[in-house]
């Protein structure tokens, strides 16, 4: 018996889909079966823990990885775009996943259904729902970077989590996003019977929406960097400028302190230390002393730099 999910008959013109769970050691003892003919590189490829969107023909089959949105019940680290490995050749198609993909289930009644005759029809399908699945992610990330954009100010210096947050989600789903395109377009133009005009129209339509993703994850990544380089040279002249009123008003009170300073010794002999007048002689000339100083700052507009 087959562990996972097993859709289609066998035999002459029929199509199966088998489903497997790579967490499962009963799935894994089934694929390790040489009985079940599957080739031996295909095997390896469907048994990989890590893997890389790719399209490799095989024989009268195909290998092809791809990755899509990992399903809400799936939690934890790891990638948010989880893997689908792949084995089609004609009338059979052989998957492998150790996360579940969001909209798996969906591809599973329409396969119930008869919608799909051939792994071709399959494989675009997934493709084709892959990106849609991915399209407004994507714009959504855009949209948080015009919204960091617009929010831009000498205030707001706490965007900067949001903005790098934005930027690794950008590099971590581009660095899958562009190969996955490269992948489908290969399959596209393999000459294998079971691939249908019908399915390379689907498959190169859902490349070029990758593509289209991939541009737009990459002006996220090159925009976010441009913000983060613009906030931090707004914060740089914020301590400029709170540095230049302390330097300012240090200056003003420094020769007020040597003034207090001078007068202020327990020494004998120092002028009219004993005259009633002389506390307020003093204190008027250290505020005449410390506004001539601040009117020439002003005078040298350094109050508007």
């Amino acid at each position: 018996m087959t562990p996972g999910w097993t859709i289609g008959e066998e035999g002459a013109g029929q199509f199966r889909w088998i489903h497997l769970d790579g967490r499962d050691a009963q799935a894994m003892r089934w694929l390790e079966d040489e009985s079940h003919g599957l080739p031996p590189t295909a095997r390896f490829n469907l048994t990989t823990a890590e893997t890389r969107p790719r399209c490799q023909p095989l024989h009268d089959g195909v290998i092809i990885n791809l990755r899509g949105p990992r399903h809400s019940d799936e939690h934890g680290e790891g990638d948010e775009l989880v893997s689908i490995r792949i084995w089609a050749e004609r009338g059979r198609l052989v998957s492998v996943s150790y996360r579940r993909m969001a909209g798996l289930e969906d591809l599973r009644e329409r396969m119930d259904k008869g919608e799909f005759l051939d792994p071709g029809d399959l494989i675009a399908a997934l493709a084709v729902q892959i990106a849609r699945h991915l399209d407004p992610v994507v714009a959504d990330l855009g949209d948080q970077v015009d919204d960091c954009e617009l929010a831009l100010s000498a205030e707001t210096f706490h965007l900067r989590r949001h903005i790098a947050k934005a930027r690794s989600t950008a590099i971590s789903y581009r660095r899958f996003i562009v190969p996955q395109r490269q992948a489908l377009e290969a399959m596209a133009l393999l000459e294998l019977d079971w691939i249908e005009d019908d399915d390379r129209i689907h498959l190169r339509e859902a490349a070029d929406r990758f593509a289209r993703m991939a541009e737009e994850l990459e002006a996220v990544r090159e925009r976010s960097a441009l913000l983060h380089e613009q906030i931090t040279d707004l914060r740089a002249e914020k301590i400029d400028r709170r540095s230049l009123v302390i330097a300012i008003v240090a200056l003003i009170f420094l020769p007020l302190t040597f003034v207090t300073g001078l007068f202020g010794m327990n020494v004998d002999g120092i002028p009219y230390a004993h005259h009633p007048l002389s506390f307020w002689a003093v204190t008027g000339f250290s505020l005449l002393v410390g506004a001539g100083v601040a009117l020439w700052f002003a005078a040298a507009k350094w109050f508007r730099n």
